[in-house]
């Protein structure tokens, strides 16, 4: 029992270190300093409305039974994001560092499952695990989580894809690895199928399109 416990806390340990390692080297990758500036945005705020309750994506469930904290809900929280010249910079850098710093690739080939959602920290992943480590970064940075939602939509491919939606004071934003650029959610050209509740741990529709079952795709 002993030997077990050990070797248990051996393993925690090390996917400690590793994580602590991975957002190390994300932080310290050099980047370009922003090209879009924060008096470049659009004047007029454009928002997805969001409709009923969704069912979740399978693995996000298996995701927040393991990191409970990224999926929990504080509705102390602002729901939006005040954006000024300094937040759109943070969020513009994270971005492109989370992008340039790992190496995109399947659930399948790297994993060999279907679809798994985790925080990247050998390095590797598929859409969600960028955007679910954007996050993990900004709210760090001090944006409020509840105001960025992973959100799945339909891609250029008509496959399933995930993506990070931030709801801001100057309209929604979403941040993905198939780009640097961070566009109004309506420059994506992707139908958007449903997000994370900002008010509980849930997700809701944002449109009539059939949902996805994975989000795996790089």
């Amino acid at each position: 029992m002993r030997i077990a416990i050990s070797k248990c806390l051996e393993a925690v340990t090390g996917r400690a270190l590793a994580r602590a390692a991975l957002f190390a080297a994300v932080l310290a990758a050099p980047v370009a300093a922003p090209a879009q500036t924060f008096a470049s945005l659009p004047a007029a705020p454009s928002v997805l409305v969001s409709g009923p309750a969704a069912r979740p994506i399978a693995a996000w469930v298996t995701f927040c039974e393991t990191y409970a904290a990224e999926c929990a809900v504080d509705r102390t929280e602002p729901a939006t994001i005040a954006l000024d010249a300094g937040t759109w910079n943070t969020i513009v850098s994270i971005n492109r560092r989370v992008n340039k710093s790992l190496r995109a690739v399947t659930d399948m080939d790297h994993l060999h499952v279907a679809d798994r959602w985790d925080l990247a920290e050998d390095g590797s992943g598929d859409c969600e695990d960028f955007q679910l480590l954007k996050r993990k970064l900004l709210a760090e940075a001090g944006l409020p989580r509840r105001a960025m939602r992973m959100t799945v939509v339909i891609d250029e491919k008509g496959e399933g894809h995930a993506v990070l939606t931030l709801i801001t004071d100057r309209g929604d934003f979403i941040l993905d690895n198939k780009t640097s650029a961070v566009q109004s959610w309506r420059q994506t050209g992707y139908t958007f199928i449903k997000r994370e509740s900002q008010d509980t741990q849930a997700w809701v529709s944002l449109g009539r399109a059939t949902s996805p079952v994975t989000t795996a795709n790089r």
